[in-house]
């Protein structure tokens, strides 16, 4: 089991977790709830890539995990294929540019498809998967956050999980999380509905509430501890003693079977 551990700068570990969802959900109050046991009831939506970190003890051994909040990721429109609206004139523009681009260069003619909108929907398209990659670039788990309250929420959870699939290692460690469970009659998304979608998807779950501090510790604490004992498992399987792990400060990268983490959901609140 996992519990807390104060000492920043003494761990064994150091692991990269990233919150997703979409705007609004509260993953800065899961964050700031989780890292300093802090709730903004004002809380507005991050601008900016933003992460904390907090260390805990895992059967004996300190890990440090690095968490990273969506932040700049939502002020960027995402492509098209991705987006769960209809294509906005922007994003057409982009698929237009994109698409024309080819055309001319598959023939060996010069590009002249310039015009200034054009630009700028390249230049948007181009920056925002710049800043996907970076945000996911290193992640070894994730929490995938709904609102309960707020269907439309839980409806483009699989939309964030096929994106986090597309720039991550496929055995990343993903904890589904209906939060806001404090909100009892306004709920909109049952329980049973956020383990279906996790039991299919092979995720782990749970039901969180910053505000009351509801399993918000837990919900980290079970991401760290599968992270750790997917590794500890491929130390063994590896004829690794002890004393030849990863250094101190090293970041962790999952690359090979993690079949132990395929368990489908548990843990409501």
């Amino acid at each position: 089991m996992a519990a807390g551990y104060r000492a920043e700068d003494d761990y064994d570990y150091l692991f990269k977790v990233v919150l997703i969802g979409d705007s609004g959900v509260g993953k800065s109050n899961l964050l700031s709830r989780f890292t300093r046991n802090e709730f903004s009831l004002e809380s507005k939506s991050t601008i900016g890539v933003e992460f904390a970190t907090r260390s805990l003890q895992v059967d004996g051994k300190v890990v440090k995990a690095q968490i990273w909040d969506t932040a700049g990721q939502e002020r960027y429109v995402p492509p098209p294929s991705f987006h769960p609206h209809p294509p906005t004139p922007l994003l057409l523009s982009a698929r237009r540019c994109e698409s024309r681009s080819m055309f001319l260069h598959s023939r060996g003619t010069p590009e002249r498809f310039g015009s200034r909108r054009c630009r700028i929907a390249l230049r948007v398209s181009t920056r925002y998967r710049a800043i996907t990659s970076a945000y996911y670039r290193g992640a070894v788990g994730a929490l995938l956050v709904y609102d309960v309250t707020r269907h439309s929420t839980f409806e483009n959870v699989e939309r964030w999980l096929k994106e986090l699939r597309d720039h991550t290692d496929p055995n990343i460690v993903v904890m589904l999380v209906g939060n806001k469970s404090d909100l009892r009659h306004l709920v909109a998304v049952q329980t049973d509905e956020g383990k279906a979608f996790a039991e299919r998807e092979s995720l782990y779950f749970m039901e969180t509430s910053a505000l009351e501090s509801t399993n918000v510790e837990n919900a980290f604490a079970e991401v760290l501890t599968q992270i750790y004992r997917i590794v500890s498992k491929r130390s063994v399987e590896a004829g690794d003693d002890a004393g030849s792990g990863p250094g101190k400060g090293e970041k962790i990268n999952i690359k090979d079977d993690v079949s132990a983490v395929k368990k489908g959901g548990c843990c409501s609140g």
